[in-house]
């Protein structure tokens, strides 16, 4: 399988190396050439399948000219040595519950799918260490950072902006020293995302060392994303759910979740079709509106993962549905809520039903909530542990929220940063200077 850009600038290449340049060289995201369809036999036995046994089909449908068929298994084996369960809620509304991984976050399966990979292609061409670089909102950066640790030739560096992400997911990244990096840059995060894409772009940079990228814009961290979607059918399927008329519901903030989704859409999954919910960074819906397109600078808000003005997937996106606006809103449709209506949802939620959801799960909830049709079964992501917002949430259910073993052992280690502006030639200096 070749990988072209979505700028169709550059040659397209292998999955190898589009894993390990992350970004292609005219700045575009790199995509598959072919999205071949699962036969339907595989969706009539859906429901009696594993979640690994449903990922290994999927990952071998998209990857399996490229990794052989053994390796491709201890890889899904790997990454998904844990439940992903959906739960209902309360009528026809169900959440796929994507915290039970080692850092109780959805980017969970993309990272450590993609530190495998890229472990592999890294040990077969064996030219020395890889250079991870990583911009992150919040969860990115300790999926990431926890995926990749102690992996052997593999080093990585987390940029977060100051004071945007809550204290125990910078906990869970800038405590772990070994292979990881932490860089606290006084910024936001697309200033974060723009020092990694100019660092790709940087030839001396490339000349002097390794690059590549675990954020959603590299291949290898979103497509994986899609296997728990496939997973959610088979639940539903063997609850006895109605599953001709799925809506699925995705908190979005750099677009890659729901890309996956649509992905996994094309490839046969049968989703009537996605809902992208927005924070008050909301330059998706505005073109859904209007079929313009005008990113901005990020808003802080109280779901910090999605604080992002320049979602790099929009790029895939387009590419997917050939830059045609009427072909997207036929399949995503939009909403857009802000801090006081994401609480209102999340305490209402918790009051009526006892669901406690994050406040990224609670923009998806509302999202079903206000736009599920008659007929219809609605599935939303619940990205993260609610205990990852533990002060946002115990201000807004006025309980306390138990924080999990795993996440409070992170609270008990040193932080440890580099810290830095947001322009580029300091990040450029550091990376120089290693």
């Amino acid at each position: 399988m070749r990988y072209y850009s979505t700028n169709r600038q550059s040659e397209s290449t292998t999955l190898g190396d589009a894993v390990v340049r992350g970004l292609a060289p005219d700045r575009g995201l790199y995509m598959p050439e072919r999205i071949a369809t699962i036969p339907k036999a595989f969706f009539n036995h859906i429901g009696e399948m594993s979640l690994t046994d449903i990922a290994y089909v999927v990952a071998n449908t998209l990857f399996g000219e490229d990794i052989e068929s053994e390796t491709l298994k201890t890889i899904v084996n790997d990454t998904l040595n844990f439940d992903i369960p959906l739960v209902k809620v309360d009528d026809c509304r169900y959440s796929l519950e994507l915290f039970h991984g080692p850092t109780l976050a959805f980017k969970d399966v993309g990272a450590r799918f993609m530190a495998r990979l890229l472990g592999h292609f890294n040990a077969t061409d064996g030219n020395g260490d890889v250079n991870v670089l990583v911009a992150t909102s919040g969860d990115t950066g300790s999926a990431v950072a926890n995926g990749f640790l102690n992996v052997p030739g593999v080093k990585v560096y987390v940029l977060y902006p100051k004071d945007k992400v809550s204290k125990i997911q910078e906990a869970q990244f800038t405590t772990l020293g070994a292979n990881i990096t932490a860089i606290e840059v006084n910024g936001t995060f697309d200033d974060c995302q723009a020092l990694v894409k100019s660092a790709f772009m940087d030839s001396e940079l490339n000349r002097k060392m390794k690059l590549t990228s675990a954020n959603s814009i590299n291949v290898a961290r979103f497509i994986p994303q899609m296997f728990y979607y496939f997973h959610a059918y088979a639940q539903l399927m063997r609850m006895g759910e109605k599953l001709d008329n799925v809506v699925v519901a995705v908190p979005s903030g750099n677009f890659g979740n729901i890309c996956a989704g649509l992905i996994g859409k094309r490839m046969g999954l049968p989703v009537k079709r996605f809902i992208a919910a927005n924070n008050r960074n909301n330059v998706f819906y505005e073109y859904l509106v209007t079929g313009e397109y005008h990113p901005r600078k990020s808003v802080a808000t109280i779901a910090n993962a999605m604080d992002v003005g320049d979602p790099s997937n929009f790029a895939r996106i387009l590419d997917l549905y050939g830059n045609s606006h009427d072909a997207i809103c036929a399949e995503i449709s939009g909403c857009t809520y802000d801090d006081n209506q994401i609480k209102a949802t999340l305490k209402d939620t918790y009051e009526r039903t006892g669901y406690l959801l994050d406040p990224h799960g609670a923009v998806a909830y509302r999202a079903l909530s206000e736009y599920m049709k008659p007929g219809e079964v609605g599935v939303f992501l619940e990205t993260a542990h609610p205990a990852k917002f533990k002060d946002t949430v115990e201000a807004i259910i006025g309980e306390e929220v138990e924080v999990p073993a795993r996440l409070a052992a992170f609270m008990k280690g040193k932080k440890e940063t580099v810290k830095m502006n947001a322009q580029f030639p300091a990040f450029k200096k550091y990376l120089m200077s290693l």
